[in-house]
């Protein structure tokens, strides 16, 4: 270790390190413990001394260059001894890497999720261009990125330098759920960012869009920039629904009213003319929009329109864009349901992060209806894979409800097809019989108008607990999730409850109640194993969530023992397994996907005893339990609190101060998203109409 020595008014004599530099022990001691460490796949205490006993000094070397004579030790067969071998090599290698990557101040952490990107080409393309990081390497931004490329020389005003940091500032806005971003904004976050002048940004900016990296519109009067991607998929998605919902079908002879006289007798239900409106739609158009709250019938109506088609012998497709909501979409329709990345048949590239589908334009879904329930959670570029997969003929349901959050990536897709007015829309707003008699049905429209929840009716299903501290609050979640709940009704927590909490950080935010649920439902023992990663710990027995979409990740379904492929954002599973000495994770999901993490991936796993209301989209639970209190306006709003209550399948329960809960009510207040959509839909059927 290199570095300065200073005195610590405390803890006396200290060194500030600037460097350092791993040399391989020499002495069989150090051999033998440096094996034993742990870092090496395939080796613990017992093969690490009959390594060192077998090979003395020449242990590390063996290793490294004559792997086939590890077999020589007992214990070790030739697939263990290429194990170990593959392991050593990567390690040094990693090392090399985190000491390169050390010198410019990214943590040991992070140098792993950028070696797991690039693996051994890694310090070839961070020297060729450090900027990459930011698109390839999740938690790299522009201001670690700039500051490798400072260091290796990168001038400030460097034209390769501003256009990366330009691209920056729009990936932000996309983070932000917008479509583009104005040219003033983007001139003006360009000049603080990179301090550079306002001629100097402009110029640049048109570079880029001279190389078609992004794409200059004109938005409601004003320019706007976008990427391409972004720009192609808006482009894409309004020409293919205005397409596909002006089709005109040939007649057929169908007595709808008579299906539906058919089905009420059966059901021994009766639909109301809404409803009825909404399945003729479905015949009629190419596209349909049913949107409406809890218990407003749109499963009735999704089941009375797969009777109308299955009659007509059609084949018929149902997706969600989560497996939670495709699951509960089967469990209600009786049809078998799939992901839309399943639907859409979703293929591997050599970068996890680019989604490639095997069902598009030239190779369409086989259906002739396909219904897609959650559609207020599709963005822009989802929507845009899904349209492209629809053939023309093909009838397309999209159901949702508008009040809850919109998509977590760019656009704000449902919403703008609905404002365009060139989808026809059937909005369900009556709550019947049945459903009156679930205060949280009840309440999620009071929400929605505006009205505090009624609560606390010992026979109903929502609750409100007062707490007038944070301390209070997270105590009382504590007591709920482990005892209260138990004794109610025997829910068990980690198969029935959910904890969401509007925010991550904070008192009553999501990692503050995960390290306390954790410790409370999931206790350290000894025969427990557990291993901290990017300053998390996990537990054999945790239970966790998948927060980025892997399309490349294995896995094997415990029951059916059937293989496949892809773990998606939102996935909840529970920790098996914790294989220290093999370096892997063994986790099954709620759909009994198994999959073996790797500790290079574990990145891509968070505690999930509390999640935020945004990754509990798409998922009902039996029970939801949420804090309110004081904190970002923009946060605490009407939208979100909705999207919380519907969330809960048999109970809510709010635990908090009631003029938090009164100001989530009263405050209407959204984010508003930039997007193009909707008026590049309007001049479509414009152009179409004057085309006729």
């Amino acid at each position: 270790m290199k570095g300065v020595w200073s005195e610590h008014p405390n803890f006396g004599l200290q060194m500030k390190a600037h460097s350092f530099q791993l040399e391989v022990p020499e002495s069989a001691e150090g051999m033998e413990k440096y094996l034993a460490s742990g870092l090496i796949t395939g080796i613990g205490e017992k093969k690490a001394r009959l390594l060192v006993e077998r090979f003395g000094d020449d242990v590390l070397d063996i290793i490294r260059y004559s792997p086939n004579r590890l077999t020589e030790v007992e214990g070790i067969g030739t697939k263990t001894a290429q194990r170990i071998s593959e392991s050593f090599n990567e390690h040094r290698e990693v090392m090399d890497i985190v000491m390169f990557l050390g010198e410019y101040g990214i943590s040991s952490s992070l140098a792993m999720r950028v070696y797991k990107v690039y693996r051994e080409n890694t310090i070839s393309v961070i020297r060729e261009n450090p900027y990459r990081l930011i698109r390839d390497v999740h938690g790299i931004g522009f201001k670690i990125a700039d500051e490798i490329a400072m260091h290796m020389g990168v001038e400030e005003g460097s034209p390769f330098r501003i256009m990366a940091g330009i691209k920056h500032i729009l990936q932000q806005c996309y983070n932000d759920g917008n479509m583009f971003m104005e040219e003033e904004e983007l001139l003006r976050r360009g000049r603080e960012i990179l301090q550079i002048d306002e001629d100097t940004a402009a110029e640049n900016l048109e570079e880029l869009t001279l190389q078609g990296e992004v794409k200059l519109e004109l938005v409601d009067g004003e320019r706007v920039y976008y990427t391409l991607p972004l720009y192609m998929a808006e482009a894409n998605v309004a020409d293919k629904i205005v397409e596909i919902s002006g089709y005109r079908y040939e007649n057929q002879i169908i007595n709808v009213d008579s299906i539906i006289t058919s089905y009420e007798e059966r059901n021994h239900i009766e639909l109301d003319e809404v409803q009825k409106e909404a399945i003729r739609a479905s015949i009629e158009h190419g596209v349909v929009i049913i949107t409406g709250g809890p218990g407003t019938g749109k499963t009735t109506i999704i089941k009375c329109i797969l009777e109308v088609f299955e009659k007509l012998d059609y084949e018929i497709a149902l997706a969600a864009p989560t497996g939670r909501a495709a699951k509960r979409m089967n469990e209600t329709t009786g049809f078998d349901a799939k992901t839309i990345h399943r639907m859409l048949e979703y293929g591997y590239s050599e970068n996890e992060e680019e989604q490639t589908f095997d069902r598009n334009e030239e190779n369409p879904v086989e259906a002739d209806l396909i219904i897609v329930d959650e559609a207020s959670m599709i963005d822009i570029l989802m929507m845009n894979h899904l349209l492209q997969a629809v053939s023309l003929g093909t009838r397309l349901i999209l159901v949702g409800d508008i009040n809850q959050l919109p998509s977590v990536g760019p656009g704000n897709v449902l919403k703008d097809f609905m404002d365009s007015g060139a989808v026809p829309m059937v909005k369900l707003e009556k709550i019947f019989r049945q459903a009156q008699e679930s205060m949280i049905v009840v309440n999620a429209h009071r929400i929605n108008s505006g009205e505090m929840p009624i609560v606390n009716n010992r026979e109903k299903d929502f609750y409100f607990i007062q707490c007038a501290s944070a301390e209070k609050i997270r105590q009382t979640i504590l007591d709920i999730s482990t005892h209260r709940l138990k004794n109610y009704n025997n829910y068990d927590f980690f198969e029935d409850i959910q904890i969401v909490s509007p925010i991550k950080k904070g008192p009553a935010g999501i990692y503050e109640l995960n390290r306390l649920l954790q410790a409370n439902l999931n206790p350290p023992k000894p025969d427990k194993k557990e291993r901290s990663f990017t300053n998390t710990l996990f537990r054999e027995g945790d239970k966790v969530m998948q927060i980025r979409n892997n399309y490349n990740m294995e896995w094997t379904d415990v029951k059916t023992q059937e293989e496949g492929r892809g773990i998606f954002n939102g996935d909840i599973g529970r920790i098996q397994e914790i294989r220290l000495m093999d370096k892997v994770v063994v986790v099954v999901f709620d759909d009994d996907k198994k999959v073996h993490y790797t500790f290079e991936q574990m990145d891509e796993l968070m505690l999930a005893y509390a999640i935020t209301v945004h990754k509990s989209q798409g998922s009902e639970f039996p029970v939801v339990v949420m804090p309110v209190f004081q904190g970002p306006r923009m946060l605490l709003n009407r939208n979100l609190l909705y999207t919380a209550v519907t969330r809960g399948r048999e109970m809510v329960i709010l635990v908090g101060h009631k003029s938090y809960l009164q100001a989530m009510i009263n405050n209407i207040q959204t984010v508003l998203r930039k997007t193009g959509l909707k008026q590049r839909i309007m001049d479509n059927v414009t152009r179409r109409q004057w085309l006729d």
